[in-house]
């Protein structure tokens, strides 16, 4: 999982890095593009088996998802800084928590509600509504770590009735598919960095994904899924490395509140699976 997340953040910072230069959504075109060729060349002759699927329309609306997640997330990188936009996104564990009552018909009690609300506060001291510092920018990784909990919600739902590289391989086509349309409209021409550049984007991409997957393939939930929080530790090194930017007093405060309260939600969900007991 710490591998898994280095690569998430390399990414992103490879994309906010490109937005200086090229179109944002063509950077989203290349993070799907190469990251579908990258999975194509893997799977090869497995791809027509892998794409049948009990639940078509339900991985179309996921993969839709996502892509609404990356196109929300790269424009919020590329006019904010790294660590806020990455702290803000956190936001997303503690929003499938409370999603899933309505989605997935879960009961979750009043420890996990009060966890619900910290975190909620925590990304409300990142954002300042009101405030001197707002940026309505801010409100992009908001919006797409509400994006990205639905995602989550309806993974877990197409867990029970498909392969995990058959959703991901949905995920990179039709992410592929639907900017292959757009880009042109949004279109650069790349130098020879830039086109590596996009190449490195989709490779750790799709990489980042495949190891996601071994992680918990390899280990329970509880054990992988707190190092998660690592990827704040990695944006604040290449946002400072890579940008020169540092996270202010409010930022660190934020990031650390949906933190804590992300890891506490998690810890009840573990009691309440082990003894039933969410008081």
């Amino acid at each position: 999982m710490l591998l898994t997340m280095l690569l998430f953040v390399s990414m992103d910072t490879t994309a906010k890095y490109m937005t200086q230069s090229y179109p944002t959504l063509q950077i989203v075109w290349a993070r799907y593009l190469f990251h579908a060729l990258l999975l194509a060349l893997y799977l090869n002759r497995r791809i027509p088996g892998l794409m049948r699927t009990k639940r078509l329309g339900l991985q179309l609306f996921r993969s839709l998802l996502l892509l609404i997640t990356t196109v929300l997330f790269f424009i919020g990188l590329s006019l904010i800084p790294l660590t806020e936009a990455s702290a803000i996104m956190f936001v997303a564990p503690i929003l499938v928590t409370a999603l899933s009552i309505p989605l997935l018909g879960e009961k979750v009690g009043a420890r996990r509600w009060a966890g619900i609300v910290v975190g909620f506060v925590g990304a409300l001291i990142i954002i300042r509504p009101g405030g001197d510092a707002f940026q309505v920018a801010a409100l992009l990784p908001f919006g797409a770590a509400c994006c990205y909990a639905v995602y989550q919600i309806i993974t877990r739902s197409l867990s029970q009735s498909d392969q995990p590289l058959t959703t991901l391989s949905y995920t990179a086509l039709v992410g592929a598919v639907i900017m292959c349309f757009i880009a042109p409209f949004n279109w650069q021409t790349p130098d020879l960095t830039g086109w590596l550049l996009m190449i490195l984007i989709g490779f750790l991409g799709g990489v980042s994904q495949f190891t996601l997957i071994k992680a918990f393939q390899s280990a329970t939930a509880a054990t992988v899924t707190p190092f998660s929080y690592s990827s704040l530790i990695w944006a604040t090194l290449y946002g400072f490395l890579v940008f020169g930017d540092l996270p202010d007093r409010w930022t660190v405060a934020g990031a650390v509140i949906i933190a804590a309260s992300g890891l506490y939600i998690f810890h009840r969900e573990n009691l309440r699976k082990g003894d039933n007991d969410d008081t």
